[in-house]
């Protein structure tokens, strides 16, 4: 399981994507906004818009917050200004790092995440160092007793999806970024409600980290990382071994 998938069964597991839902919701209606400022607020005629908003619709986040955040783009509410910055690096292990900031402060943005790296053995790379190692992928995911395998595989195939992955107790519909937001669509409609949707990176190139330690320590950055105010989403190309990763677990 790599570094996006086993982040995201993590934070199921320990319960983090609840506990963390006020970040969750922040970190959603800052990229709404940001979508709205750059393309306008017309969802339909905006396709970042729409995947915004298609990935907050997919954790629950109220409508008038949905709403609001549109406005503070368009600029019919006040709103702050936010800048995209994407750092490169390097974790225990050699495993590469690409991380994503939506930020208003790009000096405070810049040492977090140098002082995180730096803090738990990695090492910030230069541009395009790592970067070329990803691939921007739809990825809608469902909970496995929530949905009938057969119809997902069905109407997911139908409505355009590359895969549907196991993931441990989870199914993955996979797509290209451009076939998300009608795959999504399709979805809801055939009465397949998804417990996470959005377009994220997957790596290519995947790091199998074989050390306890070494994993630990990557898993340690990415949780860092991931907590960071100004970090937006954080992607690596690591994987862990399940009877490793239950030893950490245990722990």
């Amino acid at each position: 399981m790599s570094g996006h998938s086993k982040w995201s069964t993590i934070k199921r597991k320990k319960g983090a994507a609840d506990a963390k839902r006020g970040q969750i919701f922040t970190r959603l209606m800052r990229e709404i906004t940001v979508a709205a400022k750059q393309g306008g607020g017309d969802i339909e005629g905006n396709p970042r818009l729409r995947t915004a908003v298609a990935a907050a619709k997919g954790q629950n986040m109220p409508k008038e917050n949905i709403d609001r955040a549109v406005k503070k783009g368009t600029g019919e509410l006040e709103g702050v200004t936010y800048e995209e910055i994407l750092y490169e690096g390097y974790g225990p292990g050699g495993v590469a790092f690409l991380v994503e900031c939506l930020t208003d402060n790009k000096n405070r943005a810049a040492a977090d995440v140098r002082h995180i790296f730096t803090k738990r053995g990695g090492s910030l790379a230069k541009a395009g160092a790592v970067a070329y190692l990803f691939e921007a992928k739809g990825i809608i995911t469902f909970d496995k007793d929530a949905v009938d395998e057969d119809a997902l595989m069905e109407a997911a195939l139908e409505a355009g999806a590359d895969d549907v992955v196991d993931e441990d107790d989870v199914w993955e519909v996979h797509c290209t970024p451009s076939a998300f937001n009608p795959l999504n669509e399709a979805l809801r409609a055939a009465g397949l409600e998804p417990i996470e949707a959005e377009v994220t990176k997957q790596a290519s190139t995947i790091v199998e980290i074989t050390d306890k330690g070494e994993a630990a320590k990557a898993m340690a950055l990415m949780e860092a990382l991931d907590e960071a105010d100004d970090v937006q989403n954080v992607y690596s190309n690591f994987d862990i071994d399940e009877s490793i990763l239950a030893e950490l677990e245990d722990e």
